[in-house]
């Protein structure tokens, strides 16, 4: 194996630790999600964004119980911070290959609740979760 190889196999693994093993800020990741609405984001509907998603749901006051029930439930997925008692919640989700984290904040809030879906690195999450999110509201 040439040198070269040798540093590109030794880049790729100093990444992907740095990926998987980089600490969460909560501070930064547990956050009001309702900042990152539009006035004119459709309830019930996903509103995809840059790095992310968005969803406000209407309904009863046990969405958030129901929502951490799923969060918790889908694969590569832990609370990171928050609870019902807090009315926020924050889970972060990792891709299967590399364990990149996306963070999924939702919050009851007196008209509905509210989902922000991110990624933390790169600029395209591939809809990732907006798909997400999709399947959650199903899982409802």
């Amino acid at each position: 194996m040439s040198f070269f190889a040798l540093v590109i196999a030794a880049a790729v693994v100093v990444l992907m630790a740095y990926i998987r093993l980089s600490p969460s800020d909560l501070v930064r990741w547990n956050v009001d999600p309702s900042a990152a609405f539009a006035p004119s984001d459709s309830v019930g509907q996903v509103i995809t964004q840059t790095g992310g998603a968005t969803l406000r749901l209407e309904g009863s006051d046990d969405l958030l119980v129901r929502l951490d029930a799923i969060a918790v439930a889908s694969p590569r997925t832990q609370r990171l911070a928050g609870s019902v008692a807090d009315g926020r919640i924050t889970w972060i989700t990792r891709s299967a290959l590399w364990g990149f984290p996306d963070y999924t904040t939702a919050a009851l809030k007196p008209d509905g609740l509210y989902i922000n879906a991110r990624l933390r690195f790169g600029k395209s999450d591939l809809g990732v979760n907006a798909a997400r999110l999709r399947d959650w509201q199903t899982k409802l």
